[in-house]
């Protein structure tokens, strides 16, 4: 039978075949041995895929194989349902954004699916998160991002696959606009690798590296490397515990760097005293939009030196301040209607003003109300007698006999009257 190759003459599905788990490159031909290789539909290649690999064929997948989404996520796959997955993939044409998190893929599992991406063309969207890829996996997929050798634009390698080196493969990455690395606990040397990539990275425009306990070494160097960053647009760096002298590192950074747009900071133990140092970025930055600092132990001191700082900013283009955690006072919201004044794009996002009800408790309708006006008297009679009879039933638990007859006849008796 014949097998589709590669312009340099390779079998095309060599290496995904060749991964590590049955079946071999060699076993591709005798799958149909009456027929061309080019000539089998995805799904036929799936299902002999599946009997060889010994796994129950997933229908939502065969469903949706002609379709440019496909999402797979908490289906327990396991390495080998994903082999047989990658193996349907290498020649797909029509499948653009595939979600496989928590299957327990593995390192085995994260091999193949790197090996299928060198081959496919058409992929460009993969979710890869919580699938315990070990260094194994990470490696594979930093390999496969330092080469430039797939189409993806978006990866979501959340929790778990402690990939540092996947820092150092996206420096000379040019492919891949997104990246997710949240939940990761790369801790300060981490943050490191980052900035070394950052600095030299000029695709990357998207970056989660929330819950990755970064802290102060971590964001220092992250800092640096963001200040020489010409393509990075919006990053999350929530959780990280960076504190007052991340906030100082990031400032710095926010005076040179004209692209970021969007940082969120939240929950990263950053007082007034960190706010304040921030702001020696936001008074000079044409650039940032969008703020997101809630949930750090900020007070009306803090709310008011963000808002200053873009108040003396000529060049800011600010519109979203989020400290909604912050109660302030009359002073702070006289200061932000001027601010708007200026700035009508502006939207401050705080928790409160001190000694006013922000919200309006909310109201709820009269039920006897609600109930003579879709049904008249007539209903509401009814619903009197069915409430005291439940009203006198509810106590009958107790009861001996004699009292339950005593409370049956009293609630006929309302009846009667109704």
């Amino acid at each position: 039978a014949a097998v589709s190759t590669t312009p340099n003459g390779q079998d095309e599905n060599a290496g995904i075949l060749s991964a590590g788990c049955k079946p071999k490159c060699s076993e591709l031909p005798l799958l149909y041995p009456e027929k061309a290789f080019v000539g089998i539909t995805g799904t036929e290649l799936y299902l002999e895929a599946c009997r060889l690999m010994e796994v129950v064929p997933v229908s939502h997948f065969i469903q949706n194989l002609a379709k440019p989404y496909i999402n797979l996520n908490h289906h327990g796959l396991g390495p080998k349902g994903v082999k047989a997955i990658a193996i349907a993939l290498v020649s797909n044409t029509t499948v653009t954004h595939l979600e496989l998190e928590d299957n327990c893929i593995l390192a085995e599992g994260a091999i193949c699916i790197t090996e299928m991406l060198r081959e496919n063309s058409s992929l460009q969207e993969l979710n890869m998160s919580n699938n315990h890829l070990d260094t194994a996996g990470a490696e594979a997929f930093a390999s496969l991002l330092l080469d430039n050798m797939s189409y993806l634009h978006t990866l979501q390698l959340s929790g778990g696959s402690h990939c540092l080196c996947t820092f150092v493969s996206l420096q000379g990455n040019y492919q891949v606009k997104e990246l997710d690395l949240s939940h990761n606990e790369f801790s300060e040397k981490g943050g490191q690798l980052l900035g070394q990539m950052l600095a030299s990275n000029t695709a990357l425009e998207i970056l989660d590296l929330s819950w990755n306990h970064l802290r102060r070494k971590g964001t220092v160097a992250l800092g640096t490397g963001l200040r020489g960053n010409g393509a990075l647009k919006i990053l999350n760096l929530s959780w990280n515990g960076i504190g007052n002298e991340g906030a100082l590192a990031l400032g710095e950074a926010l005076k040179v760097n004209n692209v970021l747009v969007h940082l969120d900071i939240s929950n990263n133990q950053i007082n007034d005293e960190g706010a304040k140092k921030l702001c020696r970025g936001l008074e000079v930055n044409g650039k940032l939009k969008i703020l997101k600092m809630a949930s750090n132990p900020l007070t009306m001191e803090g709310a008011t030196a963000l808002l200053t700082s873009v108040r003396k900013n000529p060049k800011s283009m600010m519109e979203e301040i989020n400290i909604s955690n912050v109660l302030v006072n009359e002073t702070f919201i006289k200061l932000l209607d001027l601010v708007c004044q200026m700035r009508p794009e502006l939207d401050v996002i705080y928790g409160g003003v001190e000694g006013c009800i922000t919200k309006i408790p909310k109201q709820h309708p009269n039920p006897m109300k609600v109930i003579q006006s879709t049904g008249g008297k007539k209903n509401v009679n009814r619903c009197c007698s069915l409430c005291k009879t439940n009203w006198l039933i509810s106590g009958l638990i107790q009861m001996s006999v004699h009292p339950y007859h005593k409370a049956t006849a009293i609630a006929d008796f309302h009846r009667t009257l109704h």
